[in-house]
Parts: C-alpha cells; sequence; structure tokens
C-alpha cells in the first residue's frame, strides 16, 4: 500500500522521496532472517566448543595411553617372568595370580583408553562437518539478509533526477505492482532532437550556432548550438530495425538525430517535451 510524498506539478530534487510502499512485510522478512542467522551463529559457537572439549579429551586420552602402554609393558614382562619362575616353583601360585591380575586389568584399562580415544576422535569429526555445514548456512542467511535489506530499500521510491513531477498514476492508499509506472519526472533540463535528413548534413558540425523557434513563442527566437550527431540513423536505432531480406531495393533518405542544446536561459518560459520547433543551423 502506497504512502505519497509529493503532488501532481511538483517540483523534486534528486534523492527527494516520491513515495513509501508499506514496509512491514519487508521487515518481518528482515528480521525472521536475521533470527535465523543470530541462531546459526549460536549454533556455531556450540560446536567451536564441542570441537575443543573433544580435542582436549582426544589429547588427554592419548597421555593416558602412553602411561597405561609403559605399566601394561612392565605388567605384561612381570607375568611372562612369573610365569616362567612358576614352573621350578621359585613363584608361588598366590604370585602368579597377583601379576597375571595386574596385567589383565592393566590390559583391559589400555582397551579402554583406546575407544575412549577413538569415539573422541570420531566426535571430533563429526563436530567439524557440523560446522561445516552451520557456516554454510550461515552464508547463505547473510546473502539472504542482504537480499531483505534490498527489497526493504525498495519500500522508498527516490528521484532519481530534478524535476517537476507528472502523468503520475498512482494514489494515496493504492497497490503496486513490479515494473507498473507511477509517474513520470519531468528534468529541467531541456534539449531538441531533430531529426535531418542524411543529405543535410555535410556541413554540420559540433558547436554551430542554432536558431530555435518554438510554436508556442512564434516572435521569440532561441539562441541554441548543435551539441552531438547520433551515430545511426533513426532506422537503425529502432526497436525493429527494417531488414533487407528479399534482396530488392528502394533507395530512402534516412533521417539522423541532432542533439541541439540552447545557449540561453529558458526558466521563464513553458517549454515541455513534445512541443514542435524549428530549428536552423548556421552552418557558416
Amino acid at each position: 500500500m502506497v504512502k505519497l510524498h509529493i503532488k501532481d506539478n511538483q517540483e523534486v530534487k534528486k534523492g527527494d522521496i516520491l513515495l513509501e510502499i508499506d514496509p512491514n512485510d519487508y521487515i518481518v522478512a528482515l528480521e525472521q532472517k536475521e533470527a535465523k542467522l543470530l541462531e546459526a551463529k549460536a549454533q556455531l559457537n556450540a560446536s567451536h566448543n564441542d570441537i575443543q572439549e573433544n580435542t582436549s579429551l582426544s589429547n588427554k586420552t592419548g597421555k593416558d595411553i602412553s602411561s597405561v602402554k609403559t605399566r601394561l609393558d612392565f605388567a605384561k614382562r612381570t607375568y611372562g617372568r612369573d610365569l616362567m619362575l612358576s614352573k621350578d616353583g621359585i613363584v608361588s601360585k598366590e604370585e602368579l595370580d597377583s601379576s597375571k591380575t595386574a596385567y589383565n586389568s592393566l590390559n583391559a584399562n589400555y582397551l579402554a583408553e583406546q575407544e575412549k580415544k577413538k569415539a573422541a576422535d570420531i566426535a571430533i569429526q563429526s563436530s567439524i562437518a557440523k560446522r561445516q555445514e552451520i557456516e554454510a548456512l550461515i552464508k547463505r542467511l547473510e546473502s539472504e539478509i542482504d537480499e531483505a535489506k534490498l527489497n526493504l530499500s525498495y519500500t522508498k521510491i527516490y528521484a532519481p533526477q530534478d524535476g517537476k513531477i507528472s502523468a503520475r498514476t498512482v494514489e494515496e492508499g493504492n497497490y503496486v505492482q513490479v515494473a507498473q509506472p507511477l509517474m513520470s519526472i519531468v528534468s529541467d533540463e531541456v534539449w531538441i532532437v531533430a531529426n535531418y535528413k542524411e543529405t543535410q548534413l555535410g556541413q554540420v558540425r559540433e558547436g554551430q550556432d542554432v536558431t530555435i523557434k518554438i510554436d508556442t513563442y512564434p516572435k521569440k527566437r532561441f539562441k541554441g548550438k548543435v551539441d552531438s550527431l547520433q551515430r545511426a540513423t533513426g532506422a537503425k536505432s529502432s526497436l525493429f530495425p527494417p531488414e533487407n531480406a528479399v534482396g530488392s531495393y528502394v533507395k530512402i533518405v534516412q533521417r539522423i538525430p541532432v542533439k541541439i542544446i540552447f545557449c540561453e536561459d529558458i526558466s521563464g518560459y513553458n517549454i515541455a517535451p513534445g512541443m514542435s520547433v524549428v530549428p536552423k543551423i548556421k552552418i557558416r
């Protein structure tokens, strides 16, 4: 729904707000995207913490495994020695059972620590994968937020140039559609486009003086000069240029647009686009 900031025939400057479309839907869409981004960033922090905790656990478990392995090797050698000596009756059964129990206990502890480290390493890889997934989500959400901000900025329509409002088709409270024409801005800068025959332009150059007659002011002769000549004919630069597809040829004199600008102050005259003028270029 439209809220107007201008009236018909109002003078506007470049950057002035012409109208504003109800921004509530776009604000809600932006806030939803921002909320999702905050949630994703919180999940990213949690994944960082998980990686740090599991990395710390893996490192600690690795040290524990090294310590247990040292004691296990010693217990294994002790048990092997007691087993050999028990056959000769040098070591009693109680001492053999004690060394065997110590070995089995340390071996079970060693295997348990290995499983713990394996689980920690798997958890690290899982957390890294999750972190990468969340980082991709954050990038997508940031892109969607930029798009939502851009859509929100489109709810305010600014004047692209100085001029006067004309041909306004929108009213306060109207609903508008994408690409719908809303109004025109007639620029304060006025020039003439004269379509001369190609046979008339042999001696026409930029900067030549021009005398301009406007039907609205029949007794006034305005001063101007040639600003530029178009580098193609009007027919060739049209939306659908003619093509000779059948091979026939009829010579037609082409017209070339010439831009003519005023060399005097015309702010006191009502000169508007579409008026009929008769320009005369002074080639000598």
